[in-house]
């Protein structure tokens, strides 16, 4: 098994034992399972991190090829270059880290092991989406981690609010999902391929009309805008707070609403040829920002101060991007979330549901 295969694999083989028999088994060894796997993928993209610096070169493992017919092939393939390379290190540290505290926050929920399941398979997800090659890769983290969502943001479904928030995500975001389905088949047909080192390769030889272009990078942003709460698809975020709070460190400030901005970075060789879809982006960007700030000057509840925080940092991101500065926007995503989440931890010490 190679180093990514194994990284993705750890995750997921947590959200098997506790899914398929925590219930059995003792809070204590639930704990362990979902907490040393995190802790031991931190610890391999670490190694990989170095390996990185060191070699200078991308890691790239192909899995499988998961369709092929004349003219069209899609390999389940995973690749850690310099951008996978610092989502992952925030993917598996911060997540390591949400996951070591959850233990004593849900030390008396009744569904422990079921959380630690519904975590693992978060984190199972996102590490799929960020190692994605392909947009196929990418797209089946993008709707995982969509999926988690929705499950822990409505974790105590016995609650019709906290229900109607994580349905809410979930359709929210599927609008989103629309354009990026939509951009994803028009890259294909102008590139002829899924994969993001081919069309990097094609846009930095290539330039497209600028119709396409617009179109193709204004679908891709209103997935950015789904996934990452920007205007107009802002609204699911402030509600989904209604999960509990170790949810809304990793989840709402810590990974999955970072995702559009890592989309974009990722497409950057694209959107060099956009100039009047970045020019939106960096718009869009911005009144986030101020409308987030705005709005959470006026709220009482702190989760919900916390919410339009986290809109308002991501919409500075997404304006980076749009201006052209991707790495000030990976730059500002990696120091805004090494210390959000310690912010969420602090109003409740524990579960009492």
């Amino acid at each position: 098994m190679s180093s990514l295969e194994l990284l993705i694999a750890l995750p997921l083989a947590g959200f098997f034992v506790n899914g398929l028999f925590g219930a059995k088994l003792p809070k204590p060894l639930v704990a362990l399972v979902a907490c040393a796997l995190p802790a031991l993928a931190f610890g391999l993209s670490v190694s990989l991190f170095v390996q990185l610096l060191r070699d200078g070169i991308p890691v790239s493992h192909t899995l499988f090829t998961w369709a092929t017919m004349p003219g069209f092939k899609v390999d389940a393939a995973f690749y850690f270059d310099q951008i996978s390379a610092v989502m992952c290190l925030i993917v598996t540290g911060i997540g390591t880290l949400i996951h070591i505290y959850s233990v004593g926050y849900m030390a008396h929920d009744t569904s422990f092991a079921r959380y630690f399941a519904y975590l693992n398979l978060f984190l199972f997800f996102m590490l799929m989406l960020v190692l994605g090659k392909n947009l196929v890769v990418l797209f089946v983290g993008w709707e995982g981690v969509g999926l988690a969502s929705y499950l822990l943001i409505g974790f105590w479904f016995d609650d019709p609010a906290k229900t109607a928030a994580g349905l809410k995500a979930f359709v929210v975001n599927r609008v989103g999902d629309t354009g990026f389905v939509l951009a994803a088949f028009l890259l294909y047909d102008l590139v002829g391929s899924f994969d993001f080192q081919v069309i990097g390769t094609y846009f930095s030889d290539t330039v497209p009309s600028p119709e396409l272009a617009t179109a193709i990078g204004l679908l891709l942003l209103l997935g950015v805008c789904g996934k990452s709460a920007q205007i107009p698809l802002h609204v699911w975020l402030p509600d989904a707070m209604a999960g509990p709070t170790p949810v809304s460190a990793l989840i709402h400030a810590a990974t999955m609403v970072t995702a559009g901005v890592y989309l974009i970075a990722r497409m950057h060789g694209f959107y060099a040829h956009a100039p009047v879809a970045m020019n939106v982006i960096a718009w869009i960007g911005a009144a986030t920002a101020l409308l987030g700030a705005t709005v959470g000057v006026t709220q009482f509840n702190l989760k919900k101060v916390l919410a339009y925080s986290t809109i308002s940092q991501i919409g500075l991101m997404v304006l980076a991007c749009g201006l052209g500065a991707f790495p000030v926007g990976l730059f500002h995503l990696l120091t805004t979330l090494s210390s959000r989440p310690a912010s969420f931890w602090a109003p409740v010490p524990y579960c009492t549901h």
